[in-house]
């Protein structure tokens, strides 16, 4: 039975966008898994650990048959082919894939939270999240469009992500609180 689910990608090392891109080509290739929707790419200040550069974030939505254990699995493979290094927590990485959201289930293991433990604190991944599924809820029923009008208005400005324009090399400004996304 296929299940959808919805996966972070990240990356602020080396060629981010070609990552972004090569993350999105190994995911394709799993097994009994599909990529059905893609977000935009957004360029997002640093979260957490903010003395390094400005990441690339997307979300995508897939169709798999996979256990969000074996996903995790193969994310996490994934990440080591590409070259990424787990150094410090929230430091640089060439890639970050994270599940966001694996169906209307909830995971509770040490390996995997789901839904995403900071899903509802995070900009770069509730912007794209909610523009390739404007209706999702999370499985307990929290609208994640509130959720994103609360998080725009207590943050500042220089935080929210910006819409690469990558026709032309430039941002595109994204909605700001209150304003339909």
């Amino acid at each position: 039975m296929k299940n959808k689910a919805y996966i972070a990608l990240g990356s602020n090392v080396g060629e981010k966008e070609e990552n972004l891109a090569q993350a999105q080509k190994h995911i394709a290739m799993i097994a009994d898994t599909k990529i059905t929707r893609t977000s935009s790419i957004y360029q997002t200040v640093p979260w957490g650990k903010t003395d390094q550069d400005d990441f690339l974030n997307q979300v995508i939505e897939i169709e798999t048959e996979f256990s969000p254990l074996q996903l995790l699995s193969v994310l996490l493979n994934i990440e080591i082919n590409m070259g990424r290094q787990r150094k410090e927590k929230w430091g640089p990485r060439i890639i970050d894939l994270d599940i966001l959201l694996y169906g209307e289930q909830t995971v509770d293991e040490p390996e995997l939270k789901v839904p995403h433990p900071y899903l509802c604190e995070r900009l770069f991944v509730l912007i794209p999240l909610l523009e390739i599924n404007p209706d999702i809820v999370l499985p307990d029923g929290t609208n994640l469009k509130e959720v994103l009008i609360r998080v725009k208005a207590r943050t500042d400005n220089k935080s929210i992500p910006n819409m690469l324009d990558l026709n032309k090399g430039s941002h595109i400004d994204t909605p700001k609180s209150g304003s339909r996304l």
